[in-house]
């Protein structure tokens, strides 16, 4: 593999970030110039499995599963070799060999995908926790080793930081989930408040629920910021402003009224780069 083939490889997973996750996009400008480009590769690898699960039209989910598999078998095979000519997968195989991130973590993300082409609710929140084992903390697994956290004990809150972000993606997506079918927020929570996300309704059961949803990550984000504590500064500094970002949906979610079916709560992108040039010169 030449240095130019992975220098393309890392800017088309730089693109697909900035493309498809533009609020932890903006955030990586915090971390040192070069850092970025390998939690590019992970959020890039990760994108791409994302969208052969819910980007690929009318592909039956059969083929889905398949091509899900085949990138799965690619990338291990990838590690195995040391190497790879994909586009995306030749930037994962250099940052996994680079910084020794288990490839099992691979796995998990992988088997959480693969879940979403068969399960469409989850019963209870420890369930919904099991599919964002691979979908999410996972992620914090594979990033730690990149930010050189300064302790180990820096491991459950980056887990906990990954499901604070998904879930607020959740509750920011719901009507957007609802469309490919699926229902994130836990259904024991739903009976509790007897809110139903199907009606697409903003009524007083559903504003009861989404407090509560939203209380719940808030919980999570205080624990990531005791990981945030055990970063070096450099890294420090790009995850406070992708912690500060994502929250600040949770923001918008509140001041709508909990209303997320009519509009999807965004954070500005003026206010991405002045919350990521703020963060950059704290200490």
């Amino acid at each position: 593999m030449t240095t130019t083939t992975l220098e393309r490889s890392y800017a088309h997973c730089r693109q697909l970030n900035r493309r498809h996750g533009t609020t932890y996009y903006w955030s990586t400008y915090a971390l040192p110039a070069a850092k970025r480009p390998h939690v590019w590769a992970l959020y890039g690898f990760c994108r791409h499995a994302d969208d052969i699960v819910d980007d690929l039209g009318d592909v039956p989910t059969e083929d889905r599963r398949a091509a899900l598999a085949d990138l799965g078998d690619r990338l291990f095979e990838a590690l195995a070799a040391g190497r790879s000519d994909d586009p995306v997968l030749a930037a994962v195989v250099h940052t996994t060999g680079t910084f020794g991130i288990d490839p099992a973590c691979f796995e998990r993300f992988l088997g959480a995908m693969a879940l979403d082409l068969s399960v469409s609710r989850y019963d209870t929140y420890d369930d919904l926790l099991g599919y964002m084992d691979g979908s999410a903390a996972v992620i914090g697994e594979m990033l730690l080793p990149i930010l050189e956290p300064e302790s180990p004990a820096a491991f459950g809150h980056a887990r906990d930081l990954g499901v604070a972000f998904q879930l607020t993606n959740f509750l920011r997506d719901v009507a957007e989930d609802l469309d490919r079918g699926r229902v994130y927020i836990p259904q024991e929570d739903l009976r509790r408040f007897g809110a139903d996300p199907e009606r697409r309704t903003v009524d007083e059961p559903w504003r009861a629920l989404m407090r509560f949803e939203i209380d719940r990550c808030h919980r999570l984000y205080r624990s990531a910021d005791l990981g945030i504590a055990l970063l070096p500064p450099a890294s420090a500094r790009c995850i406070r402003a992708a912690r500060v970002l994502y929250a600040g949906i949770l923001d918008r979610i509140e001041a709508a009224e909990y209303d997320v079916f009519t509009s999807r709560a965004r954070v500005p992108t003026w206010r991405k780069l002045a919350t990521v040039a703020r963060v950059a010169v704290d200490r």
